[in-house]
C-alpha cells in the first residue's frame, strides 16, 4: 500500500487502507448519527484521493473570497500568527466528507495542524464554529 498524497498532505495509513480495499464508504445515516450526533446534516463520503483533492478546492474558494469569512476558512501562509480553531487552515486540510444536500455547506476535514502524521478530524459548517470530532483540540 503506497501512501496517498492529497494537496501535499499524506492521508493516514488507516484511511488509505480503507480506500485501497474499497471499504471507505458511508456506513449509513443511523450509524453516523450515533458517532457524530451533533452533526445534523446528512453527509456523503469523498471516496478516493483524486475526489478529495477536487472537493478540497472548495475550501480554497472560501479562503480566497473576502466575502466568505463566515465559513471560518483561511490560508495560514497569509496570516502573521498560526490559525487556530475556530478557523480552518485550508493549506493544512483535506475534505473527506461533504454535506449531501446543496446549501447545507458542511464538511468533515482532516486537519493536519496538530500532527502531520496523525491529523485530527474537524467538522466545518457555515456560520458555526468548527468542531474537533477526533477528541484532540
Amino acid at each position: 500500500m503506497a501512501p496517498s498524497i492529497v494537496r501535499g498532505l499524506t492521508l493516514p495509513a488507516p484511511l488509505t487502507s480503507l480506500i485501497d480495499r474499497n471499504l471507505w464508504r458511508h456506513p449509513g445515516d443511523e450509524v453516523l448519527a450515533k458517532v457524530i450526533p451533533w452533526f445534523k446534516d446528512p453527509l456523503a463520503f469523498v471516496s478516493n484521493p483524486e475526489q478529495m483533492a477536487y472537493a478540497s478546492q472548495s475550501m480554497d474558494m472560501f479562503a480566497d473570497d473576502p466575502h466568505s469569512a463566515f465559513f471560518l476558512q483561511a490560508r495560514g501562509s497569509r496570516n502573521v500568527s498560526p490559525l487556530e480553531l475556530p478557523w480552518l487552515d485550508v493549506e493544512q486540510a483535506v475534505l473527506i466528507a461533504t454535506t449531501r444536500n446543496p446549501g447545507d455547506d458542511g464538511a468533515l476535514t482532516l486537519d493536519y495542524r496538530t500532527d502531520p502524521s496523525d491529523p485530527r478530524i474537524v467538522a466545518v459548517t457555515s456560520g458555526r464554529t468548527p468542531f474537533c470530532a477526533s477528541g484532540r483540540s
